[in-house]
This record gives structure tokens, sequence and C-alpha cells, in this order.
């Protein structure tokens, strides 16, 4: 637990508390909605001042990709274009549409559920939906959506961003996790990353992985459009806190943690964030990682969610791909 939230507790609050969620309002016990095939749904409408909380969510499908093929979308102010759009798996950390226990201060996958406590301050109004983008007609959707309404709007509050993106590495670029324009701060990623395939050449005629060359890339950011890199990294488990290509195994902790390390498919999901250590930029932001010694590792499956705060607006989001692109490799 952060101490300072702790410390913090005792203090009185200039707000009030309120929550959104999918409880029965018949009296019953169906505590859930069921989106059909393509449907796009509204879940809260929040109108004044205030923040954001927690958010948390299940999804359940017969889908065995529900989790990228189901989106999460937020809307500050009125704002035509979303300020978060993800996957909803991924929104929470589940890359490859793999639902693995973990819990970190701001995000988590506990027994089940989905949950993020980042905040997310609005000036006027707040409005979430989610989609679904797959063609079973049942997904069944449970939320809960906590948030406070300040007496007074406090000052000096960016607003909460969120976007995915996917890339098949190339050769002599960086892999970019996040490109903003505007006054903010990067608050961290989750990045989920497979090794290509190469042929064998014994007999056995097995395809084999490129093992994890691919973690020599190292991180770059690049703030205000300067040529040299602000932060320029040792390696790609470096930027996680950890060493040697994870060779510990997975492991959660408060700003960082890896999990999933998947020696036959060459995966990795880690994630870091940047809540003790926040990337400030005044105009624009681009945080890149290389792929292998120096981007000498193609053909690689990269994909992350970026977290950030900014003043709006927002440079607009590279549009999703369709369901069918989103899907993981199993190569």
């Amino acid at each position: 637990m952060n101490l300072a939230m702790l410390l913090n507790l005792p203090y009185l609050k200039e707000y009030r508390s309120y929550q959104e969620s999918s409880y029965d309002r018949t009296g019953g016990n169906e505590d859930y909605f069921i989106l059909d095939a393509g449907e796009r749904r509204t879940i809260a409408e929040i109108e004044g001042a205030g923040c954001i909380s927690r958010i948390w969510i299940t999804v359940t499908s017969s889908d065995p990709y529900i989790l990228r093929k189901a989106v999460l979308r937020a809307y500050w102010d009125g704002e035509e274009t979303p300020s978060i759009e993800c996957p909803v798996g991924d929104f929470f950390g589940a890359g490859f549409c793999r639902y693995v226990h973990y819990s970190s201060m701001p995000l988590g996958m506990t027994s089940g559920g989905n949950h993020s406590y980042f905040p997310m301050p609005f000036a006027r109004s707040a409005r979430f939906e989610i989609e679904s983008q797959s063609e079973t007609k049942h997904t069944i959707v449970y939320f809960h959506i906590q948030y406070h309404l300040f007496r007074q709007m406090p000052e000096n509050l960016a607003y909460f961003h969120a976007n995915w993106r996917r890339e098949t590495t190339r050769r002599n670029e960086n892999y970019t996790i996040l490109e903003a324009d505007g006054r903010g701060h990067y608050a961290g990623c989750f990045l989920h990353m497979q090794g290509r395939f190469l042929p064998y050449s014994a007999p056995s005629l097995l395809a084999v992985p490129l093992w994890f060359w691919f973690l020599e890339g190292d991180e770059m950011i690049f703030v205000d459009g300067e040529n040299e890199p602000s932060i320029h990294g040792t390696g790609t488990e470096d930027y996680f806190n950890s060493g040697w290509y994870f060779n510990r195994g997975t492991f959660a902790a408060p700003f960082h943690g890896l999990i999933l390390k998947d020696h036959l498919r060459a995966r990795i999901s880690a994630y870091r964030f940047h809540i003790p250590d926040p990337v400030p930029f005044e105009k624009s932001i681009r945080v890149t990682i290389e792929h292998g010694g120096t981007n000498d590792a193609p053909g690689c499956d990269y994909s992350n969610t970026a977290y950030w705060y900014q003043t709006e607006p927002h440079r607009p989001f590279t549009p999703l791909p369709p369901p069918e692109e989103r899907l993981p490799k199993d190569n």
C-alpha cells in the first residue's frame, strides 16, 4: 500500500461518493446485462465535476477471444472521440487473451474480476461504453464504476488516457508504445511481446522460437520533439525492473511486474507504472522500445496499452484494427 494514501486516510474528504453498476433494477439477482453481437452500450453517464476512483468489470462469453473483441471506451467532458479506447482484457493487462492473476497498485486481475484504481478526473461529465465486436450473441457483463463528485473542482488536474496498439516489429525501427501531443505525463504501460518462429533444420522439422532475443531492445523516450531521447535504457527486462531475460519467472509488484513468460510460444507480458517516476511533457511525447540488440528482431508480435495524463484536446488515436486482426498468434 502507498504510505501517503494510508497517512491521508484520516483526513476529511471534500467530496461525495457514488457508484454506477449493472445491478438488477427489478430487485432480483440478475446483476448483469447481455451484449448482443455487435452491440455498443453506454454503461455510465455522469454529470458534474468529479473523479473516477475505481472500475471493476468481469466479462464472460463462449467466444475464447472476447477479451480482445470487447472494447472499453471513456469520454470526458462531452468530447467526441474517446480518451480511453482498448480491448477490455488489454486495459487490465490480459495480453494474448490470457487471464492471469496479479495485483499491482493501479490495476489487477483477481479471481475472475478486473479492476482499476487509476484516478480519472473530469470537469463536467464522464461517459463509459462497452462494445461487443464478437459474433457471439451472448456476452455477459458485470461492472461497477465508482466515482466522487467534488464540491469544488481542484485545480491543475489532467485527464486520464489509455490506448491500445499492435504492430509486427520492423527491422531498424523502434516499436512505438505511445505518441501524444499536449501537456501531461506518461504513467506507464503493459507490453506484450511474442517472438517469431524459425524453421528448425534438424530431421524432426519442428518449429522453434527465436527464444527471447527481442528482450535486448532498449526503451527510448523522446520529450517535446527532442532528437535524442531524455530516457534511454539498457534492455527490455531492465525497463521492467528485472534482469537476465526475466530468469526468475513471474511476479507482481506495486509498480512493475511480469505476469506471463511462455517459453513454448516465446511470449512475455510485463507492466511498468510510472507512478513514483512519471515522465512529464510540455508539448509532446514519444515512448518507444527497440526489439533485439539494435532492432534486429523483426517479425515479432508486439502490442501494448499505454496509460497517461494530459490536457485536452488529445491527439486522435490510431483506429483499432478489426477484431480478427487483434487475435493472438498461435504460431
